[in-house]
């Protein structure tokens, strides 16, 4: 999912920005922006994009006689 064609275009994942502050990037062709903001030259950047993180496993349903051998 890191590589799919509709990303959320936003100053934030572009090659253009740099982060400054929480909230603000610096574009090297518009100035400071907020990292929501968009523009026409956005292209994307996957290393900039931080993934969600996984949803916990749910041991409960299991009981200690499933993880003997």
């Amino acid at each position: 999912m890191l590589f799919r064609k509709k990303i959320a275009r936003c100053c934030g994942y572009c090659v253009h920005c740099t982060t400054m502050e929480e909230g603000l990037v610096l574009c090297s062709k518009r100035g400071v922006k907020r990292s929501e903001d968009r523009c026409f030259r956005f292209r994307y950047d996957p290393c900039k994009r931080i993934p969600p993180k996984p949803k916990a496993l749910d041991f409960s349903k299991y009981e200690s006689e499933d993880f003997s051998l």
